[in-house]
């Protein structure tokens, strides 16, 4: 214990000239620390002195800058004016050439017209303006472009063209003129036509009314129109024999069909009578009364007209004043033999 007290005695003693050495130390160096301490607030007076200095040039750096923009817009600015000066200079110049130019062609053209400028420009109107001469111009040469190109024979063709109208115009007056008397005397024709075939329609119509019932012994035929229109209508004959109903002649029986059919072109013959009458077998399907009735009227009709008949019944045979008839006395071999009635009757007489 003795040792450790003794120890820490000496380094106690040590510990105290230590501090007396340092606080000899730390009161010789606070001199050196406030000389630095005054530099330093020199030096900081000079930094903030500098600093608006430097702010100061920093402000005019930046209004210089600022001035140099604004003169190098303004540059810009006049460049481009010139270069639009110049641009519309040169414009001027190619429309002062192109005026020039237009105006001598004007100037050739007008002097190939022959006419006087001075009477011209005197004989203009008053209103007359130059824009609405464009205006007028830009329609004509709208009006030629829809044309398209300009045939240089086009006045020749119009010469001709017009020579073809004008003869095709006299064609066509004449065809006009022909067709107006055409026309006319359709109607004329129409006219007389509708007015013979109702007056030929009549007769017939009258004469199958009366021979009609003369072949029948009785009964009744008349001819009726089938239409409106009497030239486009058709003639349909209705007859009645003696104790049936009224009826088309296509409902009558073949002897019936026959005599009616007799009786029209009987009176027809009445009508516009023909040199002769050829009549085929009209009589086969006649029965005997029907025949004698025939028989009267044809030798009635006989004595204005010739028949020419070819029948098989005796008692139509004994009209005719001369006979023909074919034989065949060898098969496949026919000979035709004449007879002359009245020659005959003489000779069985005499």
């Amino acid at each position: 214990m003795g040792v450790g007290l003794q120890r820490a005695a000496e380094q106690r003693g040590t510990l105290q000239s230590r501090a007396a050495q340092l606080e000899m130390e730390l009161a010789g160096g606070e001199s050196p620390i406030l000389e630095l301490q005054g530099v330093l607030d020199g030096l900081l007076s000079r930094r903030l002195e500098v600093e608006g200095d430097l702010a100061q040039a920093r402000r005019v750096l930046e209004q210089a800058d600022a001035e140099l923009r604004s003169l190098d817009e303004r540059r810009q600015t006049a460049e481009r004016r010139v270069g639009e000066a110049r641009e519309a200079m040169e414009q001027a110049k190619l429309a002062a050439q192109e005026t020039r130019v237009r105006r001598e062609s004007i100037a050739e053209q007008f002097a190939a017209t022959q006419f006087v400028l001075t009477e011209v420009l005197q004989a203009l109107a008053n209103d007359a303006e130059v824009p609405v001469w464009e205006t007028q111009l830009g329609e004509v040469r709208a009006d030629i472009e829809r044309l398209g190109q300009v045939n240089l024979a086009a006045i020749d063709e119009l010469k001709e063209n017009t020579e073809r109208k004008e003869y095709l115009d006299r064609q066509h007056a004449d065809l006009t003129s022909a067709l107006d008397t055409l026309e006319e005397a359709m109607h004329k024709i129409d006219k007389e036509t509708r007015t013979r075939f109702e007056d030929t329609f009549n007769k017939i119509n009258a004469g199958l009314q009366e021979k009609f019932p003369r072949l029948f012994g009785g009964g009744h035929a008349y001819l009726e129109l089938v239409g409106e229109d009497p030239l486009a209508a058709g003639v349909s004959v209705m007859a009645r024999p003696p104790g049936k109903r009224n009826v088309t002649i296509s409902q009558l029986s073949g002897g019936e069909k026959a005599l009616t059919a007799v009786a029209l072109v009987f009176s027809i013959f009445d009508l516009n009578p023909a040199p002769f009458c050829l009549l085929d077998e009209v009589d086969a399907p006649l029965d005997e009364n029907n025949v004698g009735r025939f028989c009267d009227i044809v030798r009635e009709m006989a004595k204005q007209v010739q028949f020419i008949f070819i029948t098989h019944n005796k008692v139509t045979m004994e009209l005719a004043s001369q006979l023909l008839g074919v034989t065949m006395n060898e098969p496949g071999v026919s000979r035709l033999v004449a007879v002359d009635v009245d020659e005959a009757v003489r000779l069985a007489a005499s």
